[in-house]
């Protein structure tokens, strides 16, 4: 005889628990280089849900608790390279792609740093 299998219980009477995303940008905004003002406009018109932009709803909130950092709190399933993707794109779009980079720096915090232009220098001076 063959043996039984067991069905697993399925979580579909609970909420989904909600994620939450942290964008640290104060480098560059210390140096008065980054609007955050403008990065959080950009992420709420760029934003897609269920395949519409800009109509976040209680879905996806963004706030700005701490100076320097950006909280994205996501109550749907929402990719954190898709931050990354928009930060970047962000960027592109003012014209500070080639000066700053996004970097992770845990499991859900991005980081905007500066491109180690003194590394590039000595580089250049060897050759």
């Amino acid at each position: 005889m063959a043996p039984q299998k067991t069905a697993k219980k399925s979580a579909a009477g609970k909420a989904p628990a909600a994620q939450t995303f942290i964008i640290d940008y104060s480098g560059p905004a210390n140096d008065k280089i980054f609007d955050a003002a403008a990065y959080e406009k950009f992420l709420i018109d760029h934003i897609k849900v269920e395949g519409k932009t800009g109509q976040l709803g209680d879905d996806i909130k963004l706030s700005r608790d701490t100076p320097g950092q950006l909280t994205v709190t996501a109550n749907i399933p929402f990719s954190k390279r898709t931050l990354k993707y928009l930060t970047k794109k962000f960027l592109k779009k003012n014209l500070m792609r080639e000066w700053l980079r996004v970097v992770a720096t845990s499991k859900n915090t991005y980081s905007l740093r500066f491109f180690n232009v003194a590394f590039d220098e000595a580089a250049d001076d060897q050759e």
